[in-house]
C-alpha cells in the first residue's frame, strides 16, 4: 500500500469522525437544554458554539465539563450516555488527528 493511499484513508476516518463528533455535540446541546438548563445558559448564547465569534470561555466550560465528567451525578440517564458518547468521539478524533500528523510526517520522511 502506497503512503498516498494512507493518508487518504486516515483522512476520510477523521473526518467522518468530527463530523459524527460535532453532531452529536449538537444533540447534546439541546438535550442541554431540557436536562441541565443552568450549564446550557453557560455554555450557549444563542444559535452560535460552533462559529469563530462565540466567547471560547463558553467553549471551554463545556469541554471541562465534559472532560472532568461532572455529568456522572446527573439524574438524566439519556443526557449521561449522550455526554458519554461525545466524551469518546471527542478522544477517537482526537487521536486520529495525531496519528494522521504522524502518518504525513512518516510518509513524508521515510518516503513511502
Amino acid at each position: 500500500m502506497s503512503g498516498d493511499a494512507l493518508i487518504i484513508a486516515i483522512f476520510f476516518v477523521t473526518l467522518i469522525n468530527i463530523i459524527r463528533y460535532s453532531s452529536s455535540l449538537r444533540v447534546l446541546l439541546v438535550m442541554m437544554r431540557e436536562a441541565n438548563p443552568l450549564l446550557y445558559q453557560q455554555v450557549n448564547r444563542g444559535n452560535n458554539f460552533f462559529f469563530s465569534q462565540t466567547d471560547i470561555h463558553r467553549q471551554k466550560r463545556l469541554y471541562h465539563y465534559i472532560r472532568s465528567q461532572e455529568y456522572c451525578h446527573h439524574h438524566d440517564e439519556a443526557f449521561i450516555a449522550k455526554c458519554n458518547k461525545v466524551r469518546h468521539l471527542f478522544i477517537l478524533s482526537t487521536v486520529l488527528v495525531l496519528s494522521l500528523v504522524c502518518s504525513l510526517f512518516f510518509v513524508a520522511f521515510a518516503g513511502l
